[in-house]
């Protein structure tokens, strides 16, 4: 089943000498469980890709068709709460809330959305990425690869349909690199959780199931 299509994504910026293809018609779909690389350069239009599918930003012109629902046209408030329920974000950055212990990091998506928090899943994944025993600690109490795991317990603690990971190596050694990859790969699997992440790093892409290329706002490689 196809929880993502991308028709004939257009988005461009400024006008004339300046103007930027950032996305020039692009298409493609990914699989419900599916784990998708979008790999490119700095400047290759992937992270606008990214965040057009992530609804952080608009397309000129396209359809982005997710879990069935086209959000390409939807109102703010609808977006918002759309991309709140549907939509897991891992960052470079991590973006937890240093106020806030891991625990309640993990859970804020579900309580934001009024939800009750389904403590047995939360310990499940908790257990999975090994953070069970950090759950009081604060994010500046935490390694890298540990704040990286919170962020990844968080975009998994809504249950979304899927998962938007952006350069979450990033800001990490090689060796934490290799294991955070390993956990998103192993999260997709048991919980048959659909991940598109975006990367510079080649290597790092080989551990997802299917690598689309982009250079210059164009697909060159992977599906169309």
């Amino acid at each position: 089943m196809k929880i993502l299509e991308a028709k004939d994504l257009v988005k461009f910026y400024g006008k004339g000498e300046s103007l930027v293809k950032a996305v020039d018609h692009i298409s493609f779909s990914v699989e419900a469980g599916e784990f998708v690389a979008i790999v490119g350069t700095s400047g290759s239009g992937k992270t606008t890709i990214l965040n057009l599918i992530g609804g952080l930003d608009i397309p000129d012109k396209g359809k982005i068709i997710i879990d069935g629902q086209d959000i390409s046209g939807m109102k703010p408030d609808e977006l918002t709460i759309f991309r709140r329920r549907k939509i897991g974000f891992i960052f470079q950055n991590y973006n937890l809330v240093t106020v806030l212990n891991t625990y309640k990091n993990i859970v804020m998506p579900v309580k934001l959305d009024g939800n009750k928090v389904d403590e047995k899943y939360i310990r499940r994944i908790t257990s999975m990425l090994g953070i069970e025993k950090k759950l009081k600690s604060y994010p500046n109490q935490l390694s890298g690869g540990q704040q990286q795991r919170v962020a990844i317990a968080r975009a998994l603690s809504a249950k979304p349909a899927i998962i938007l990971a952006d350069e979450p190596t990033g800001n990490l050694d090689s060796k934490t690199s290799q294991e955070v990859m390993g956990l998103l790969k192993m999260t997709s699997r048991e919980f048959h959780q659909t991940i598109i992440m975006i990367t510079h790093n080649e290597e790092i892409a080989q551990l997802a199931d299917r690598i689309i290329h982009i250079e210059d706002g164009r697909i060159v490689g992977g599906e169309q």
